[in-house]
């Protein structure tokens, strides 16, 4: 596995990272026995960042990552945690805490359940409108000073909050997503994210499945999916998107490869500070997703997936509505 380093400030890491949301929530079932084996085949294979959430299955992803790491080198593994996302008993959802004192005992917590004496990299998952920014960073970095975090990463977040976090204390990464359905962070965030050395960990890469290369209109979704009320996922939206993978998927057997691959080689392509995550659930999906390592895609090859998937050609946005009003991103 090719290694990338986050921004100019973070750590180095795998050239492609592995999001473990979907083996606790939010994509229907999923197996505990054979998410662990997933992650031991991606630790493996020379994946070292593991990114996941206090808020992922309202602990539990942070639970079986502690498990799977069991027995391993905790030095091998980069772990990155976002935090701040309010939870009821019933898988709903209340907004954000972005409070300092709110940061520090979500750390607590997560310290704990991971079974770990520090946190990589630490951010949170969106921004708490009631609480600035530097409050948010300056709380971080006091558990930075403290060992209990290395580095500071942040989360959906636009140009505007990103200078004004990296005031307070050097930010090594955005997670956000990126894919060739969801563009728009190349108009402004990108580019700011590089003038300050901020790097890049792209979630989204497959676009939920969109681009897999396995999806179909006819799959019936659980009913705690989130994709079923995705707008990409509905009616009219879908039918436009798979005609796009169909476009895509020309390309990918000319690469002899599998959409999925090209469209996570898309991604890396996009710059050395971009880093990847790959949400795979099972080992035959993580293969599958690490052979784009194994993919060069020319300039000519650049071209035609810009012609099959140009910019802004997505049917249907990312999030449904009330969820995208908490996208800093998207203002």
């Amino acid at each position: 596995m090719n290694l990338r380093t986050l921004g100019t400030t973070g750590p180095t890491v795998s050239a492609l990272g592995l999001g473990l949301m979907g083996m606790s929530d939010l994509y229907g079932p999923a197996d505990d026995t054979e998410s662990i084996a997933t992650i031991h085949a991606s630790l493996d294979a020379g994946v070292t960042l593991l990114d996941t959430g206090d808020f992922y299955g309202m602990g539990h992803n942070e639970l079986l990552l502690r498990d799977a790491l069991r027995g391993r080198n905790r030095d091998n593994a980069v772990i990155s945690v976002k935090f701040g996302a309010l939870r009821d008993a019933s898988g709903g959802w209340n907004g954000y805490d972005g409070r300092p004192e709110a940061v520090k005992n979500f750390a607590a917590y997560s310290l704990r359940r991971l079974g770990t004496d520090h946190i990589d990299i630490y951010r949170p998952a969106r921004l708490d409108p009631d609480v600035p920014i530097e409050e948010t960073v300056g709380a971080i970095a006091e558990l930075v000073q403290a060992g209990h975090v290395r580095h500071i990463g942040l989360s959906e977040v636009g140009a505007d909050t990103l200078r004004r976090a990296q005031s307070v204390h050097p930010i090594a990464d955005l997670q956000i997503e990126y894919s060739l359905l969801s563009r728009g962070i190349e108009e402004s965030i990108l580019p700011t994210a590089r003038e300050l050395g901020i790097g890049i960990t792209a979630y989204g890469v497959l676009s939920r499945g969109l681009l897999s290369g396995h999806w179909n209109k006819d799959r019936q979704l659980a009913g705690q999916d989130f994709r079923s009320f995705s707008p990409r996922f509905q009616g009219e939206n879908l039918d436009r998107n798979l005609t796009l993978v169909e476009a895509l998927g020309k390309i990918a057997d000319n690469k002899n490869a599998s959409v999925a691959q090209i469209a996570i080689a898309w991604v890396a392509a996009q710059g050395t500070d971009v880093v990847p995550l790959v949400g795979a659930r099972r080992r035959e999906r993580l293969t599958e997703a690490l052979g784009a390592e194994n993919i060069t895609l020319t300039a000519d090859d650049l071209a035609a997936i810009e012609q099959a998937v140009p910019a802004g050609a997505a049917a249907g946005a990312r999030y449904a509505a009330p969820l995208m009003h908490h996208l800093d991103s998207e203002r």
